[in-house]
């Protein structure tokens, strides 16, 4: 084989930087947005924001034009020897004397940098120790209630078997079952009552037996949660007043009670993640058109540190290499960021534009839309239409929605035309709530009804729009 050298030509498309930068910001949610610019903001002196969030440090110039602020270390030892010697008078301030206002409170500050932390609520198991402290029980005992302590999940429960955590602890501590069932009673008899329990049935007991037993139906309830928890679960209320020998009014009375409980007793204690929302669009009606605007506060104010700039123009050498670098991704971000919210704010407008009906009426009037119709509309990508709507969020009067919300697909009807699936799924919610709750309405009559206002469905969407819901199926909704 002869090797030879070739030259060939050929054109092919390649992502820039500022390209990539683009795509990669209008894809973020504004809260992960903030987050980029912040870290953004720490690695390139030459951008700030405008309302001075972000204060970028002033270069060092002449020193003999340089002040000293009122808070250096050389100013306070000036301030100090100016003040008269008082003897006795000049002793430090005693906090026992008086209140502490300000800056008072600490020599150098640091108490005034970090605000007061919020309480965290304690925890499962710290909740649980602090009563096993107040009980008399001996130090072998506690430590075994605490052994089980620690095998509770997030909801109170023991998941563990009493002979698998027994077969993990080491034969010469001579525990045995009696030990462990005897340290499980002692956890059961905690607050929170149900902590402690193996499975659902006995977190239910043990909150019926510390009942006063004057308590209407609580010895049937007992019975139901003991042996009978499956037959409730499928409301199949015959079987159970056949077991309680009851009429409807005895068992109303024992599903109240059972339904009153608290399944999961430890999760009042478990963290919560709290998320927040921030609406990119408000939506407001003026003069009988409905108007998308930007929302002021989710829009960060960036602009190109002037003073850096200046510098930068006044020393062309190469040494301001990386300085001309730093601009150059300061004013691409700006413009990325500012050509984000532009995107946002047609997209949203393009989708007020045609879900006028939904904003006027509600999710029954909402109309089928795609992706495809709004990309061919503002001459978009698909892609791009698909980054725009996801995790950004619209206010209107009806509520705070995801864009992807008013997108669905469309279903025929009888007159030729097309329903949304978010106005089919209006219209379920709105006949299940309407529903005899003693004779609910099953698929098959929910798809009939819908059928009669001309609106072809089958059985099997109007399940899976359902469930979608989290709807219970018609037998769980029965009610006596």
């Amino acid at each position: 084989m002869k090797h030879s050298l070739q030259l060939r030509l050929s054109q092919h498309l390649t992502l820039t930087p500022q390209l990539q930068q683009s795509i990669r910001l209008l894809q973020l949610s504004t809260l992960e947005l903030n987050q980029e610019i912040e870290r953004l903001l720490q690695d390139n002196p030459l951008l700030e924001r405008e309302d001075g969030g972000t204060e970028s440090p002033p270069p060092q110039q002449n020193d003999s034009a340089q002040s000293v602020p009122e808070d250096t270390p050389a100013n306070s030892s000036d301030s100090t020897q100016e003040q008269p010697d008082s003897g006795e008078d000049t002793a430090p301030f005693d906090v026992e004397d008086g209140p502490s206002y300000g800056n008072s409170s600490s020599a150098d500050g640091d108490d005034d940098e970090y605000p007061p932390l919020a309480e965290q609520p304690a925890s499962l198991r710290a909740h649980l120790s602090a009563q096993l402290s107040l009980l008399h029980l001996s130090e072998r005992d506690k430590q075994l209630v605490n052994l089980l302590i620690d095998s509770l999940n997030d909801d109170g429960y023991l998941t563990q078997s009493l002979e698998e955590i027994g077969e993990m602890l080491p034969p010469e501590l001579d525990v045995n079952q009696d030990d462990l069932s005897i340290a499980l009673q002692h956890l059961q008899h905690l607050e929170p009552i149900g902590v402690g329990a193996r499975n659902l049935a006995e977190c239910l007991s043990l909150q019926l037996s510390v009942m006063p037993g004057d308590t209407p139906q609580r010895d049937a309830a007992l019975e139901i949660v003991r042996n009978h928890l499956d037959a409730l679960a499928a409301r199949d209320f015959a079987r159970l007043k056949r077991t309680l020998k009851c009429d409807d009014a005895c068992l109303r009375i024992v599903q109240k009670l059972i339904t009153s409980l608290n399944p999961r007793p430890g999760s009042g204690f478990s963290a919560e993640e709290t998320r927040f929302v921030v609406s990119d669009v408000i939506v407001r009606k003026i003069k009988g058109v409905w108007v998308a605007a930007l929302n002021p506060d989710a829009m960060p104010r960036l602009r190109v540190n002037r003073m850096y700039a200046d510098i930068l123009q006044r020393n062309r050498g190469g040494s301001a290499q990386q300085l001309n670098s730093q601009l150059q991704e300061a004013k691409w971000l700006i413009k990325n960021v500012q050509q984000r919210f532009e995107t946002i704010l047609r997209v949203s407008q393009a989708i007020v534009d045609r879900q006028r009906n939904f904003l006027e009426h509600g999710e029954v009037a909402m109309r089928p839309l795609v992706l495809r119709e709004i990309a061919e509309t503002l001459n978009l990508h698909e892609s791009t239409v698909s980054r725009v709507t996801t995790q950004k969020f619209m206010h209107t009067p009806r509520g705070i929605f995801e864009l992807k919300y008013f997108f669905g697909s469309h279903v025929a009807t009888e007159a030729g035309g097309s329903a949304s699936s978010t106005a089919i799924r209006a219209l379920i919610k709105q006949l299940v709530s309407a529903e005899n709750t003693r004779s609910p309405l099953s698929d098959g009559q929910i798809s009939e009804l819908l059928g009669q206002q001309g609106i072809v469905v089958a059985r099997r969407t109007i399940a899976k729009y359902r469930e979608s819901m989290q709807i219970l199926p018609v037998n769980l909704r029965k009610t006596l």
